[in-house]
């Protein structure tokens, strides 16, 4: 699915979800079309500048599933910041972010594209204050490293990790602002 309600292309958008959004609903931020999980909607057209322009940085939670075994010093390079190619092919060093290898979690459907148990891999959690293009997937490719399986579990304080895939949970504006802290 992609991250939209009209589209050129034959591709499952957000309106054929089961449920009535209103007009003017728009995503906040998006997901590539080999990323799954957390998106947030809104008719609210500051939220996006709030929580992605705003002078506090806001972070986003990711599960990454990368081919083969990480190291501890390629997870310590993540945190600290690496350098990437971002638009027009210009360097960028990534912001120092929290990387913790993990388990894959119990509540994580089981995806296709994932790779099997028995083959060697690992999970991490990669929390981030900026958005750059594809960035997490570039991060991990500059460890060496094949993201397989890219799951958004968190913006601030909403998650999805009780949320089965193309579920919809409309929360109250007043909740929303107080768990994304804008």
């Amino acid at each position: 699915m992609v991250s939209q309600f009209v589209s050129s292309h034959d591709v499952r958008l957000l309106g054929q979800l089961d449920f009535d959004f209103p007009e003017g609903t728009h995503a906040i931020g998006r997901l590539d079309n080999h990323s799954e999980g957390l998106l947030l909607l809104t008719t609210n057209p500051k939220i996006t500048r709030l929580l992605f322009q705003g002078k506090q940085p806001h972070g986003r939670t990711y599960l990454v599933q990368v081919k083969n075994k990480i190291s501890q010093a390629s997870i310590d390079q993540l945190c600290k910041g690496i350098e990437i190619e971002i638009k027009g092919g210009m360097p960028y060093t990534t912001s120092p972010c929290l990387v913790k290898q993990v388990e894959r979690p119990s509540w994580l459907e089981p995806a296709t594209h994932e790779i099997p148990a028995n083959i060697p891999h690992s999970w991490l959690e990669i929390t981030l204050t900026e958005g750059k293009f594809h960035q997490v997937r570039k991060m991990v490719a500059a460890v060496h490293h094949k993201c397989r399986r890219l799951v958004r579990i968190s913006i601030e304080n909403i998650t999805v990790t009780h949320l089965g895939p193309g579920i919809v949970e409309e929360i109250n504006e007043q909740d929303f602002f107080n768990k994304l802290n804008i």
